[in-house]
């Protein structure tokens, strides 16, 4: 029973913060979707170095080992990305780059794949914290969850601008990142399975996610504000990335407070 109270957790809160973002993303900010690009490098700079990089460094391993693996991961995306596997494409059909019909949107296909990862092994690992929070105690396990959805309602937004901004439709970007969230239903499980073998490797898949968080931010989204150079462009710019690190912010020391 307690399994069961695990996975529809994970899978709700999963499915309710995408539903939020999914509203936000083409109802609120439709009309805003170019600036809240600012926003979502706010949101990933501030998840990997606020929240994924400080719980991964709380657990008793060597430091070491920790920033060897964050450097393999940064090695490894633009080494992916230099071999077209997840080549970022940033035009769309009929955008005068003179490409046969369809190109755009094939290579769109491969882009935003990056950040999928991260949040993939981000929600695995949701998932995984919430199965530990119900075995200590139930109530703790809803709490647990509650947190998470306020944490993923800002990321999955994020999510949603990085692949509309990749060329993604509505609709195989929503697929995507719904894909992403059941992820957390498969961290549920395994947590409830092999918790204390998991435990182990926990700090590592934080570190990977972080690594994605910080490549994509670093390497395609802050580029593209630069593009945009004026002092009229970099004032909302600026403020978006703040408004993005805020939220993240406040909702790690929720976190931290059910924790």
């Amino acid at each position: 029973m307690l399994l069961v109270w695990i996975v529809l957790s994970a899978v709700t809160g999963g499915l309710f913060a995408l539903g939020v973002a999914h509203w936000l993303a083409y109802r609120v900010f439709a009309g805003y979707l170019h600036h809240m690009v600012s926003l979502s490098v706010g949101v990933l700079l501030a998840v990997a170095l606020l929240h994924l990089l400080p719980e991964a460094a709380e657990a008793d391993l060597d430091p070491h080992a920790l920033f060897a693996c964050m450097l393999a991961a940064i090695i490894g995306f633009f080494v992916l990305e230099k071999i077209a596997l997840l080549r970022h494409s940033h035009h769309h059909e009929g955008d005068g780059h003179h490409h046969h019909s369809g190109h755009d949107r094939h290579e769109a296909g491969k882009g935003g794949m990056l950040i999928l990862i991260g949040s993939s092994l981000h929600n695995l690992v949701d998932g995984i914290l919430i199965a530990a929070a119900f075995l200590v105690d139930p109530i703790l396990g809803v709490l647990t969850a509650a947190s998470i959805i306020l944490h993923e309602v800002p990321h999955k937004l994020s999510d949603f601008v990085v692949l509309i901004n990749a060329g993604l439709s509505r609709g195989r970007a929503f697929q995507l990142i719904l894909f992403t969230s059941l992820c957390s239903a498969l961290g549920g499980v395994l947590g409830y399975f092999v918790l204390s073998a998991l435990e182990t490797w926990l700090p590592y898949i934080l570190v990977v996610a972080a690594s994605s968080f910080l490549y994509i931010s670093i390497a395609d989204l802050m580029p593209q504000m630069h593009r945009r150079s004026s002092l009229r462009e970099a004032g909302p710019q600026l403020l978006l990335v703040a408004i993005g690190v805020s939220l993240i912010y406040a909702v790690t020391l929720v976190l931290h407070l059910v924790h």
